[in-house]
């Protein structure tokens, strides 16, 4: 919700409700137990988050196609990459131009193996978009986003305080947050790529992942104020 999203919803299976409600204050939860009750949950949303936390199960794979059928724009990350590894034509499959994968390297390579050797992080990063037919961001400390218009940006601001778990996590949520606010994916991915990396910047030394969005409301008063 930092970076601007009028209402967040967390999609969890009902044992997870009661840890959660004490955990997140300021979002909305809302249990499923199947993926056709998750389809219908997410199906007026404008963009939906998938991997994180979501478990190298089954379950992850049935529920993002779930996801797939509605008509929220996906970010996939995490969880929901590492479980593709050796099937990504049937991910591909399920996405559009709407959607936005977020590799780190090594989920990278699991998914488009061999092309950071042949072509170079850019390079690889437009294959990738190409073959996925949905916007990449290649993390990393010079961060690519690709598009598969061949559109092309790359962050090199990329913060060392990002190195510590869960920072991705946060990126992915961010890029949704943005989409949610109709912004075209792209420019979504290209916008939260900096706007994370210049909130670490700014908190410096120390940095865990929970202070990325108490860091956010700083980044954007300077954005707005010019």
């Amino acid at each position: 919700m930092r970076i601007g999203a009028g209402l967040v919803k967390v999609f969890c299976p009902p044992d997870a409700v009661p840890v959660l409600a004490v955990a997140l204050e300021a979002v909305m939860l809302a249990s499923f137990a199947t993926p056709d009750q998750l389809q219908a949950l997410a199906d007026p949303m404008d963009a939906v988050v998938i991997g994180p936390a979501a478990g190298l199960n089954e379950s992850t794979v049935l529920n993002l196609a779930a996801l797939a059928r509605t008509g929220a724009a996906l970010v996939v990350d995490a969880d929901a990459l590492t479980l593709f590894r050796d099937r990504s034509e049937q991910l591909f499959g399920w996405l559009d131009r709407d959607d936005v994968l977020t590799p780190h390297e090594g989920e990278f390579e699991r998914l488009f193996p061999g092309l950071l050797v042949e072509l170079g992080r850019e390079g690889a990063a437009q294959e990738a978009a190409r073959r996925a037919g949905s916007v990449i961001v290649l993390k990393g400390a010079s961060t690519v986003i690709a598009a598969p218009d061949e559109r092309l940006a790359v962050n090199g601001d990329g913060s060392p305080w990002l190195a510590t778990a869960g920072s991705g996590d946060v990126l992915a949520g961010m890029i949704g947050g943005l989409i949610a606010q109709h912004m075209d994916s792209f420019d979504a991915a290209r916008a939260a790529v900096w706007i994370h990396s210049e909130a670490a910047r700014r908190f410096g030394p120390g940095l865990i992942a929970e202070d990325l969005p108490q860091a956010l409301p700083a980044v954007l008063t300077g954005l707005l104020s010019g």
